[in-house]
């Protein structure tokens, strides 16, 4: 039997705590071994579930020890690539938090690095892992809605009461577009297999952050539209509309938390076919697709250059955008 993947965490972070480090805990073919934090009172969450757990003062000394195999990465956006490419410098397998990079040109600098180590890196957007969001991709593809006319997608939560969340500072890469205009985005791109032509957006800025974000896109077989914001009513949803049906996921980004995940095919006559995925946790198959690529060398289902995609139509976004 094959050893599990040894995984370190870089920085003690609230989404780590409460979701990636239990999910490399719980995943098949993957150990939680080390955790990088230089408050010995934030690895206490961490050590209830995994006592074992090695702990080190610093990211540095979590790179240098070689038993540690692949490292993720929750911390802030902007230190996303700097601490990638120290990670894969030191001989890690990568995986880091959404947005990979600040801007798209920042992955060609990754792939390469990627490339030269012959490591795995990938940027964590566990949504494709979800099945979910697999069996949406093979309806289109099967025609199930027939000809695709329009994509929507809207994705929001309200965070102005938490003032010092990095999400609400500009210095460390915050706002909504970057956060969670990549689920909007790269899962209309994901479950068609296209690629914008033509992108128009509009911002609303508060503080140098971005925190209305509507988007619109022509596709080359369909439109688009969409829009994030982080501070409104929490609210998330794709829906695909073609001539002979729709499919609307009404929990397409945060199953399980924001509700049960669950695929609805409306099809002629007002018939309602619902698919639902009520025990799935896509941060978990995210691991373990992560580890098994590492171990078997299978092809990884979320490569760098899918992130790069979708973080080219954020650029198209931000550099087109009118001011609301």
């Amino acid at each position: 039997m094959q050893q599990p993947v040894q995984w370190g965490v870089l920085g003690a972070a609230k989404f780590a705590r409460q979701f990636m480090a239990p999910a490399i805990h719980a995943a098949e073919g993957a150990r939680l071994a080390g955790l990088a934090t230089s408050d010995p009172a934030k690895a206490e969450p961490f050590q209830r579930y995994c006592p074992d757990l090695t702990l080190y003062g610093s990211y540095e000394a979590l790179l240098a020890d070689p038993k540690i195999e692949a490292v993720y990465i929750p911390l802030p956006n902007h230190l996303h690539v700097d601490w990638s490419l120290k990670a894969l410098d030191a001989g890690k397998h990568v995986l880091c938090e959404k947005p990979m990079t600040m801007q798209a040109s920042e992955f060609d600098t990754l792939i390469e690095k990627r490339d030269q180590t012959g490591l795995l890196a990938a940027e964590a957007y566990m949504i494709v892992h979800h099945p979910q969001w697999q069996f949406v991709r093979q309806l289109i593809a099967d025609g199930a809605i027939g000809k695709l006319v329009h994509v929507t997608g809207a994705f929001s939560f309200d965070n102005r009461a938490d003032t010092g969340n990095i999400r609400n500072r500009a210095e460390t890469g915050g706002g909504g577009l970057r956060d969670i205009g990549v689920y909007v985005i790269g899962s209309a791109r994901f479950a068609t297999g296209q690629e914008p032509v033509s992108v128009q957006s509009a911002i609303r800025w508060e503080d140098g952050i971005d925190a209305f974000t509507e988007i619109r896109a022509q596709f080359p077989d369909f439109t688009y539209s969409s829009y994030v914001s982080i501070r409104m009513h929490p609210h998330q949803e794709m829906v695909f509309h073609g001539e002979g049906g729709v499919i609307r996921l009404t929990a397409p980004f945060n199953a399980r938390v924001f509700g049960e995940a669950r695929v609805e095919l409306h099809r002629p006559g007002l018939e309602v076919q619902v698919t639902r995925f009520p025990g799935d946790d896509h941060y978990k198959l995210q691991v373990e697709a992560f580890s098994r690529s590492v171990r078997d060398g299978v092809d990884y289902p979320c490569p760098l250059e899918f992130s790069r995609g979708t973080q080219v139509m954020i650029d198209q976004v931000f550099e087109g955008a009118v001011s609301l």
